[in-house]
């Protein structure tokens, strides 16, 4: 190990003894992770100085006593690297143990470190996330939410929908603090550091109409397309802000849709309420030619269902396509304008 003098000309002597240099009182390593290679930086969780030119001047101590030390062991270092790597943000203890070699309890001892001292943050059992550097002291950390909808969902085959797919189409103006991911297995809800991450249980034969979105260079997830995102609005508008918004969000995207696969998606469901709610809009709205429209009639049966079912059912019927209109046309036609 390079002196002090050598390595930091003009910083105080005290700051490094040759008194201390077993591996028992002072240990100064090189940290990959947070400083560029070459920057000495104290590894020892309960030693309470570290000199770094970055953050001091040349000779003045840093004293981190007030604050949980981010410190790195060789083991952790290499983990961090190795998921930093492959641009892995968010990973398993399965993924920690590949990685380290570790035993699983070895790798999960080593992971409860990692998250007391702020490195990892815990999502749920076996899920972790990767703290960013640039947080500071901070330990509190969910990451990027499609990503740990993802992970939170684990095996089971889902994708973002509803709100959370209209807000990655651009389908709306107005920030979305909810998290909607469609999976064909069961999965309790769950509430990360203030952002709440709702999951809608699908039929397997109901998983169709998605694409991938990246969130990195390296990891994606899937979402719904743009006519599967707004038969899921039908379907379930109470997931979306209600029918208003769905209609809103089918004109901003109008120029993009095609509404062959809307009738077709819709068809494919065999929900009645969707086929009569979608029926109206596209007529509404002209964005689909007769053709479209007819196909979508012929499926009709008498029964007489709410466009809007979040609001009260009252207001006049469509016989044309088996609604009770209890949002009037002129508030749709109104939200071109919004």
């Amino acid at each position: 190990m390079p002196s002090l003098a050598a390595a930091f000309p003009g910083a105080d002597p005290r700051a490094y003894s040759p008194k201390s240099r077993s591996r028992t009182s002072h240990c100064y390593g090189l940290c990959v992770i947070i400083r560029p290679v070459g920057k000495l930086l104290d590894t020892k969780q309960n030693q309470s100085y570290a000199l770094c030119l970055e953050d001091r001047l040349s000779g003045n101590l840093l004293n981190t006593k007030e604050k949980p030390r981010k410190t790195v062991g060789n083991q952790m270092a290499s983990l961090l690297s190795a998921l930093y790597d492959r641009a892995q943000t968010t990973f398993t203890l399965a993924d920690a143990v590949e990685i380290t070699g570790l035993r699983p309890a070895l790798a999960s001892s080593l992971l409860h470190k990692a998250a007391q001292r702020g490195l990892v943050s815990h999502l749920k059992r076996g899920v972790f996330v990767l703290v960013p550097p640039e947080l500071g002291s901070a330990t509190d950390y969910s990451g990027n939410p499609y990503l740990v909808a993802r992970r939170l969902a684990g095996d089971a085959p889902n994708f973002i929908s509803h709100a959370s797919a209209m807000e990655i189409h651009r389908m709306v103006t107005q920030p979305q603090f909810v998290i909607f991911t469609s999976s064909t297995k069961r999965i309790p809800n769950r509430t990360l550091e203030g952002t709440e991450f709702r999951f809608v249980l699908i039929k397997p034969n109901h998983f169709f109409g998605t694409t991938k979105h990246w969130v990195t260079k390296q990891e994606s997830v899937e979402i719904s397309d743009l006519e599967r995102t707004v038969i899921d609005g039908l379907r379930q508008p109470e997931y979306c802000g209600g029918v208003t918004e769905v209609a809103k969000a089918l004109w901003m995207r109008r120029q993009d849709m095609q509404p062959s696969k809307l009738v077709d998606y819709a068809l494919r469901l065999g929900v009645g309420a969707v086929t009569r709610r979608l029926g109206y809009l596209l007529e509404l709205s002209g964005i689909a030619p007769e053709v479209e429209l007819a196909r979508l009639r012929r499926v009709l049966t008498l029964t007489y269902l709410p466009l809007d079912p979040v609001l009260p059912r009252e207001g006049p019927h469509v016989a044309r396509w088996r609604l009770q209109l209890n949002i009037s046309p002129e508030e749709l036609e109104g939200v071109r304008t919004t």
